[in-house]
Formats: C-alpha cells, sequence, structure tokens
C-alpha cells in the first residue's frame, strides 16, 4: 500500500498497478523450490491427461469382448477423446486469460476427473464414448494451461531448462499408457485402467487446489486494483485493463476466428502444421497398429504387447535430450544476433529428425513380420520417436518465433489440426493393414512423411524472403524490429511483453496509496 503508482486515482486518470521490485505476488519471484515444485503438479497433470488418451488402446480387446462391438467403434474411444482436445484449447485457453490459470485449470480438471470416473461405470458402449469424449473436452486444458503457468514463473533466461522438463510429460504419456493399461486390464480388466486414471487425476486435482496459486501476471494485478480500490476508494486499473479493458465475448471471438485466418492463410504455418500432423497421427495409429503387428501377429497378451512401446518411449526420451542440447547451440545465435536470432535458426533439428521419422517407419514396415525377431520392429521405434520429438518441439519454436504476436493464436490452430489428425487416423488404421497388409500400410505414413521433408528444408533456405510476403509473418517481423530498436534505446529496461503491460515514460501524476 505504500507504493507510488501512476495517476491521480480518479475515473478518468486512475491509478495504474504494476509489478513493484521484489514483488511477493510476482509469480517470477518465488524462490526456486516452489516454481519447481508447482512445475512439477501441472507438468503431472499433463503427463495424466496423456496416459488417459492412449491407455485406453491397451483396454480395447476385452471392451470388444464384453459390449460386442468392432474394433473399429472400439477405437472411437481414442478418436473422440482427442475430438476432446481440438475443441478444449478454444474454450479454456481464452478463459484462463479472462479468469485466470488457476481456477479455470481446476474446475476443468475436476470435471475430468468426473467424467474420466463414469467410462469406469459405463454400461454399453455408446455412453462409454460420450464420456471419453467430455473426457477429453475438460481434460485438455492440462495440455494447454500449464505450458503458461511455466512460462509466468520463469523468467526467460531460466525459462529453457524448465519448459525442457515440462515438454517431456506429454512425450512420456502416449509410450507409457499402452503398457500401463495393457497390464492393468489384463490384471483387473478394463474398468480399473479407467478408475486409476480417474484416481490418478483426482489427487492431481486435489494438489493443485490446496497449493497452486495463481500465475497469471494481469489476473494478480487485477485482483490487486480491485482490493485496493475497495480499501481507499480511490480508483485502481491495471494498465491492461486501462487502455483496453478485458471482454471475454472479444477474447472468444479471437480464439475462434484468428487461427483459421493463420492456418490457411499463411503457407509456412499450413506446411508446417501439415507436416506436424501427420507426424503426430502416425504416433496415434501406432496405437491401432501395434496391437495388430504384435498382439495378433505374435500373440502377444495386451500387456506384453504394451511393451513394444518401449522403443517409442526411448525414443522420445532420447530427442527430449537432443532438444536439450540443442538449446545451447541456439542460444549461442540468439546471444550473437543480440537476443533476436532469426526463427530460421530453429529448423536444423526440424530436418535432422525427419529424416529419423523417415528411417524409423521404413525400418518398421519392413522388419514387422512375425517370422522376423520381435527386437527389429520393436528398435524401430526409437529413430521414429526420435525424429517425432525434434520436428513437434523445433518446428513449433520456429513458428512461434516467426509469428511472435500471433503465437497463441497459430499455436491454437497447431493443436487443433494435429488433435484432428490423432484422432482420424487410428479410425482407417486397422482397415488398412487389413487390405493392404502389415508391410504396405506401415509404409504409408512413412511416404506422407517423406513428401512433407522437403517444407523445413525450403523454409531454412528461403524463409525470410517467403516470411516478408506473407502477411502475418511479416508484421510480426516488424513487431521484433520494434521491440529490438526500443531496447536498444533502453538497454537496462525490461520489454513491456515480458509482463504483458505497457508503460507510460514519464508520469505526470504519482500517488502513494
Amino acid at each position: 500500500m505504500d507504493h507510488r503508482y501512476h495517476g491521480s486515482g480518479t475515473e478518468s486518470d486512475p491509478f495504474i498497478v504494476e509489478w513493484i521490485n521484489n514483488d511477493p505476488e510476482n509469480p517470477k519471484e518465488y524462490p526456486g523450490y516452489q516454481r519447481h515444485s508447482f512445475t512439477t503438479i501441472v507438468a503431472i497433470m499433463c503427463l495424466c491427461v496423456s496416459l488417459s488418451s492412449s491407455a485406453f488402446t491397451g483396454a480395447i480387446r476385452p471392451m470388444i469382448e464384453e459390449f460386442h462391438c468392432s474394433n473399429e467403434v472400439a477405437i472411437l474411444g481414442l478418436s473422440l477423446m482427442l475430438i476432446g482436445y481440438v475443441i478444449g484449447p478454444l474454450l479454456w485457453a481464452p478463459m484462463s486469460e479472462a479468469f485466470g490459470r488457476r481456477d479455470t485449470l481446476i474446475g476443468t480438471f475436476a470435471l475430468f476427473v468426473l467424467w474420466s470416473g463414469v467410462c469406469a461405470a459405463a454400461q454399453n458402449i455408446a455412453s462409454l464414448l460420450i464420456f471419453r469424449f467430455f473426457a477429453g473436452l475438460f481434460g485438455s486444458s492440462a495440455l494447454v494451461i500449464p505450458g503458461g503457468i511455466v512460462a509466468d514463473m520463469y523468467p526467460v533466461e531460466t525459462r529453457g531448462i524448465a519448459m525442457a522438463i515440462f515438454t517431456t510429460a506429454p512425450f512420456l504419456g502416449p509410450s507409457l499408457g499402452p503398457m500401463i493399461g495393457g497390464f492393468l486390464s489384463d490384471a483387473a480388466g478394463w474398468r480399473w485402467v479407467m478408475g486409476f486414471l480417474a484416481l490418478l487425476a483426482g489427487v492431481l486435482t486435489t494438489l493443485g487446489f490446496l497449493f497452486l496459486p495463481e500465475t497469471y501476471g494481469p489476473t494478480i494485478l487485477r485482483s490487486r486494483a480491485k482490493r485496493m480500490s475497495r480499501i481507499t476508494g480511490r480508483v485502481f486499473l491495471t494498465a491492461m485493463d486501462a487502455e483496453h479493458p478485458v471482454v471475454f465475448r472479444e477474447i472468444v471471438k479471437h480464439a475462434l476466428i484468428r487461427p483459421w485466418i493463420l492456418l490457411f492463410r499463411e503457407p509456412i504455418v499450413l506446411s508446417l502444421t501439415i507436416y506436424m500432423s501427420v507426424v503426430y497421427g502416425t504416433l496415434y495409429l501406432c496405437f491401432a497398429a501395434f496391437p495388430i503387428v504384435f498382439q495378433e501377429g505374435r500373440g502377444w497378451s495386451a500387456g506384453v504387447g504394451g511393451l513394444a512401446f518401449m522403443g517409442v518411449l526411448g525414443g522420445m526420451m532420447s530427442g527430449c535430450a537432443v532438444s536439450a542440447y540443442d538449446n545451447v547451440r541456439y542460444m549461442k545465435i540468439h546471444r550473437a544476433s543480440g537476443g533476436f536470432a532469426p526463427p530460421e535458426s530453429r529448423l536444423p533439428p526440424v530436418i535432422f529428425g525427419g529424416a529419423f521419422i523417415i528411417v524409423g517407419l521404413a525400418w518398421f514396415a519392413a522388419t514387422n513380420s512375425p517370422s522376423i525377431p520381435w527386437a527389429s520392429p520393436v528398435l524401430a521405434g526409437v529413430p521414429f520417436a526420435f525424429g517425432f520429438v525434434l520436428v513437434i518441439i523445433c518446428c513449433s519454436n520456429y513458428l512461434i518465433d516467426a509469428y511472435v504476436i500471433y503465437a497463441a493464436s497459430l499455436m491454437a490452430a497447431n493443436s487443433l489440426l494435429r488433435s484432428l489428425f490423432g484422432a482420424v487416423f487410428p479410425l482407417f488404421g486397422d482397415v488398412m493393414y487389413k487390405n493392404l497388409g502389415i508391410h504396405w500400410a506401415s509404409a504409408v505414413p512413412g511416404f506422407m512423411a517423406l513428401a512433407c521433408f522437403p517444407f523445413p528444408i525450403i523454409f531454412y533456405i528461403y524463409g525470410p524472403r517467403i516470411r516478408k510476403r506473407c502477411k502475418y509473418a511479416a508484421e510480426a517481423a516488424r513487431h521484433l524490429e520494434l521491440m529490438k530498436s526500443g531496447l536498444e534505446r533502453q538497454p537496462t529496461r525490461e520489454s513491456a511483453m515480458s509482463t504483458g503491460f505497457t508503460f507510460s515514460e514519464e508520469p505526470d501524476n504519482m500517488q502513494t496509496a
């Protein structure tokens, strides 16, 4: 209350509430142990949701036997959850900006617990499929909001390692899920797979409710402004609310419309999003393909069949490690460029990883016959998953760097198309493998990845010229130039973009509240 705020405290000239030095409510000022603890909670939430999608595949066979449905109908339980992943972020991301990250995350995750729990009690396949959709819809909040929470807490210079650790969570889920689901289904039945996921999510909801604070700066400052207005009777507003009041309807409008504009009017966004979607869809195609290759073809049980994903798990962990190490190379370029590395410096790992994806898929297609030892097709998952991680992470970084002020909208478009591909690919997997055979069916996604392989090479060579011809990419580049020139004029001043607020150069009025 003893801080001097800009303004006069009137309706026409309100006090502007901003962070103060060593502000204990500023998430970036949290002690290290608190930031690490909060990061761990939200990372495990993200892992839980990604587990929920893939663990279902380990329980499909018992469901088919109990509900007397086809494999195509049963696999809808995976696809409909991914459709929930498509719709959910369009709602939860703007809600987290309007009402705060904590309340949005905890509220929606509690509903994820509810729908996961009723999945375990489903009495027919139709109700199970509906429940899975709603579980995906509400659980998707844990795939979009935690990344913002991590970014809220860590300064740019220390955020890299935290984000590298955090991003391993959604990659662990798809490979661990079939193993957990398979063995648990064999031991206790498919209902316990759903029950286990609900119990895990329930524990995480409780921990989040008890310990997670609000980390979104505008929400914290808005709450402070309301509290100070109530206590003093004067007018306090955040800089954001003073200039552009938050209107939830407008936030949702932008969230629903702008992603589509970026997707279909920006060739860079469209090309790389298609590439990432093909790779992402291929991963989820594995959930339909591996049971055919290893359980039907080799007679493995659901639990042992889940172990076929060990190669995928190893590849993903290796990819995360290399991605973190590559950040050292990028930071050298970043510093040499005065803090504004060209977006194309993100692309070499994408090209490198794309080659590994093609090798892994070709290897799997050539060696997945029952006459060939099981180790070969299992190990083929290593290069595929290694390349998968590099393509997804580094393509995302490139798009964010190239469209910095439109990052939220383009990543929403990217996530939407990726989830659609992930939902659709498993649906035609069973038919494709029966009609084409396990070798040619496994080669199809390899040919698709090969067709997309030139995209990052083209953008690495011609990216700057292409971005100049793209409306939104050119606008983002101009914004970065303004930021760069501003930092050169005021080298000791932190960019207003890091907090989401703008400040006047020299305030005319200051007041002690």
